[in-house]
Parts: structure tokens; sequence; C-alpha cells
């Protein structure tokens, strides 16, 4: 775990990381998968790694981007988590459009999530495993789109399901804990005051994943970094 003063200077020492990862992954294995989160704390993460300091030390054309959920709404809608990713950083950055993998598909919630698992399947091969997965934590203890209460949390077979979300767009699209915890590095981005409660039942509460349905990540995915800034942190 590493605590930083504020939210920039977080994002700052993430976007190196992502760097980093994306180097041994393609060092490793010719190639650099990883899932973006929405949100607004990796927001400022993504506009650095478009800046030259970080977007020039990447090849590109060896990354692949995914989501780990999505509200279930086009990409040009502003609510949609790769509308986001697309307005700060997508757009800048030499990336084969072929690499941007959304989750939004037409013809239904049910039909798009199935559509993203194969996907999935397809991409990653037998491994199934994400090099980087982003992922933040709710006020509520949710994580990507495994909310409080909801079944999808305790999903053991699929990869990527339909959720509902508890607050704005409530059709969503989920990677589930069995796909989530195969990555081969998970990085909780946590950011505000509103965290600190959440953070103490990830790490000190009985483990209850309808709770706290990020636990179902934080606590089981083998290899986790973990930045807050210090307002989540309490410091």
């Amino acid at each position: 775990m590493q605590i930083f003063p504020d939210l920039e200077t977080l994002s700052r020492a993430a976007a190196e990381v992502f760097v980093q990862i994306c180097h041994q992954a393609v060092s490793d294995h010719g190639r650099f998968d990883v899932a973006l989160s929405g949100g607004s704390t990796p927001k400022r993460m993504f506009e650095l790694l478009s800046t030259p300091d970080f977007r020039d030390r990447i090849t590109w054309s060896n990354v692949h981007l995914f989501w780990s959920d999505e509200r279930y709404v086009p990409p040009t809608d502003s609510q949609s988590n790769e509308h986001m990713a697309r307005e700060a950083l997508i757009q800048f950055i030499p990336i084969p459009a072929p690499n941007v993998h959304g989750m939004y598909k037409p013809g239904g919630v049910e039909l798009a999530a199935a559509a993203y698992e194969q996907l999935i399947k397809d991409e990653l091969g037998e491994e199934l495993a994400l090099d980087l997965t982003l992922l933040g934590i709710g006020p509520d203890g949710h994580t990507a789109s495994l909310f409080p209460g909801e079944p999808s949390v305790h999903e053991k077979v699929r990869l990527v399901v339909a959720g509902i979300g508890h607050a704005g767009v409530s059709e969503r699209i989920t990677m589930t804990p069995p796909l989530l915890n195969r990555s081969r590095t998970v990085m909780f981005l946590v950011a505000g005051t509103d965290k600190q409660e959440p953070l103490k039942r990830i790490f000190d509460g009985p483990e209850d994943w309808d709770e706290t349905p990020s636990q179902s990540v934080a606590r089981h995915a083998p290899n986790i970094i973990w930045m807050l800034d210090a307002k989540a942190a309490g410091e």
C-alpha cells in the first residue's frame, strides 16, 4: 500500500506503474492487456498517460484496452466509462482502433455481456489473465459494477455479466470475481474522505461480499497494489 498527499501525486505514481507493467508484459508475452476503470479517480492518470512524458515510453500497438465495467450506454454518452477514457487518453495516443475493446454492444445488456465474455476468451486465450486491472472503491463498498446485495458478486462461472448499478445508469456490464482475480496485477486507486469507511470494512470487517463487494477482489486477487490519497487513508 502506498499513500500519497493528493490525487495529483497518486495519479503520477499510478501512471508510472502502468508504464512499468506494460514494459514487463510486452517483454514476457508480446502484448499488454489492461482493463481500465471508470469514475473520477483514474481520469487524471489517463490524462497524464496522454502526455509525452508517459505516452512516448509506450509502444501503443502492443497495448489492448479493456474495461472492468461499463454503464449500458453508447460510448458517445458522457456517462460512459469508455467515453471518459477516449476524452482523457485514447484520442491522444497512437493505439490501433482494433486494440480498443469497448463493452457496449447494441441489442441489450445481456447480449453485450455475453459478447464481451466471448471477446475476453478470444483475446486472452486459455490463461484468461489480464496483465493489469484498474479498480476503484465506491463509498458503498462496490468495485467495478459489483454492488451490495446484487448476485453478480457471487458469480462463479461467468467472466462478464449484466448487473444493476445503484446510482446513475442502472443497467451495467461488469467483469466478475472469477476474471478479476485472475489478473496478474490489480491496482486499486482510492481517493477522498468518503472512502475511509469502506476501506475499513475491506481490511478489518468480517468477510461479507453482499455488504462490501470489493472484498471479493481485495481479499482474493493474488497481486494487489493499493494507491490511496491522504484523505482516503485518513491522514
